[in-house]
């Protein structure tokens, strides 16, 4: 019996996953990639470190829990660090459960994964723009810009979402899910820096410190998180904000008025910040605040805090004007009015609406012979290897279903 033949659209992360599991398991294997070369968009994920998995990986991890429980439960990251170790990656596992190779180079995982796809004698057709597929009489034709097509018995749609398409990840795989019948939810930007709307960013921009962020949207806290920002004339960013970024931009798509709030001082309480203003009733209010938070954020905050000149004295500050400074530094809100664009994001939040997916296999609902895995379907996760784990184990899941239970298409 002649073996069956899966074309993949996309040699990206899921892609090579999608089709190394599907050789290994028997089926003829072609991968169409945009590029001169696959693997490009591995080589910047990590600040070019490649975090490729995170051992603390769960569903809540993910904007849907319940669609990525299978995929996390049959590949997650346990079988993800298995399978690079069996490729030659020795695993580093830093703080936050993020796994890096020991080499810290992204070109690490995408040569031992480039290696592994020589080995099984996987075809790759480079410089192959997919512009065009239709699936008749249980296989389907593929067309290329070039005018080549290509006939398979079933497909994979690997083409990543609209995150840094520099790499190829344009969002044209948008494009062929609509011509085969598939919805596409809104997409946005996701693990991004935020616009905020403040006359202080050019002052601020460049402080880079751990803060307690909150997700702020009609006076509700949405999300929480401590670690780094970093401000920049245009907003805010660092890892708190990326992780907070998809929630946010959701809320924000959704015309609601979303605030990032900052508690600059979290050691004491304000019970001690007001003991400290009374212990200093004779020194200026700038002087005051020195030792307590950054000092470019003094400046800003006295101005937030509508008192007039930097060096009043405490003393001369009405009860207002202190409480109110007192309360800026427990709450100093920040209106999001955006965000940096899909070339600055790391991942595309939206995509194929997943009730045409199952979740068990990644088998189109209303194609049968289609697979959609990786960024291309609504499913997105946190900054720290989220994603990149969720391409691995959809890849997984299509690569070993597509490879089953199929008749021969040929291309000769």
């Amino acid at each position: 019996m002649k073996k069956p033949h899966i074309f993949i659209i996309g040699g990206g992360a899921s892609g090579m996953m999608a089709g190394i599991i599907a050789k290994r398991n028997g089926a003829l294997v072609t991968i169409l990639e945009r590029n001169p070369r696959i693997g490009k968009k591995i080589l910047a994920t990590g600040n070019g470190r490649c975090n490729y998995t995170n051992v603390d990986t769960v569903g809540s991890d993910y904007n849907n829990p319940t669609f990525v429980k299978y995929g996390l439960t049959n590949f997650g990251p346990e079988k993800a660090i298995k399978f690079f170790k069996g490729l030659g990656i020795v695993p580093k596992v830093e703080q936050r459960g993020r796994v890096y190779p020991l080499s810290e180079q992204a070109s690490s995982i995408v040569d031992v994964l480039l290696y592994e796809i020589e080995r099984l004698n996987i075809e790759v057709v480079t410089n192959a723009f997919v512009y065009r597929i239709i699936h008749k009489r249980n296989q389907f034709e593929i067309f290329l810009e070039d005018n080549r097509t290509f006939f398979a018995n079933k497909v994979i749609l690997a083409t990543g979402g609209k995150s840094m398409p520099r790499s190829g990840s344009d969002g044209f795989g948008y494009t062929l899910l609509k011509q085969l019948g598939h919805s596409i939810t809104e997409v946005f930007p996701s693990i991004v820096k935020l616009k905020l709307e403040s006359p202080y960013l050019n002052h601020l921009a460049g402080i880079k410190m751990p803060t307690q962020v909150d997700l702020i949207c009609e006076g509700k806290v949405i999300q929480s998180e401590y670690n780094d920002i970093i401000f920049g004339n245009y907003g805010i960013s660092g890892p708190a904000i990326l992780d907070i970024s998809r929630k946010a931009l959701e809320l924000f798509h959704s015309n609601k008025k979303t605030y990032i709030k900052l508690t600059l001082v979290t050691a004491i309480s304000k019970e001690e910040v007001t003991k400290r203003f009374n212990q200093f009733k004779s020194k200026p209010v700038d002087r005051s605040l020195v030792g307590l938070i950054h000092k470019r954020y003094i400046s800003a905050i006295i101005n937030e805090a509508k008192i007039e000149k930097q060096n009043t004295l405490i003393k001369d500050l009405s009860s207002n004007q202190i409480n109110r400074l007192i309360d800026l530094l427990f709450d100093w809100r920040f209106l999001i009015t955006g965000s940096k664009s899909f070339h600055d994001a790391q991942a595309t939040a939206g995509g194929c609406k997943l009730n045409e997916i199952y979740s068990d296999s990644m088998e189109s609902k209303l194609v049968p012979g289609l697979y959609i895995i990786g960024e291309l379907m609504d499913i997105d996760g946190r900054c720290g290897g989220f994603n990149l784990q969720w391409a691995w184990s959809s890849g997984f899941l299509a690569g070993y279903h597509a490879s089953m239970g199929l008749t021969y298409v040929s291309n000769k």
